[in-house]
């Protein structure tokens, strides 16, 4: 069927899944992420800033199946 994901998570549960992750999974890691450049000597302020755009982006590549599509209407149909 054309509604259904490859990965076994529902559209609701990637919807839930997504939420966790921005609201406690984001802010946990931008915490540890200036701690660990903090016990750091202090790089030049482009590199520091290169470091974080890179680690901004690379924290989402491993969640990609979860928020694609978590935007867009349900595909199944149902509403909420």
């Amino acid at each position: 069927m054309a509604g259904e994901q490859k990965n076994g998570l529902s559209y609701k549960a990637r919807r839930r899944w997504s939420m966790v992750l921005l609201l406690i999974g984001l802010p946990a890691y931008i915490v540890a992420v200036v701690t660990v450049i903090n016990w750091l000597d202090r790089p030049p302020i482009w590199l520091e800033l290169l470091v974080y755009v890179a680690l901004g982006i690379l924290w989402a590549l491993p969640f990609k199946f979860i928020f694609k599509g978590v935007g867009k209407e349900d595909p199944n149909g149902s509403s909420d």
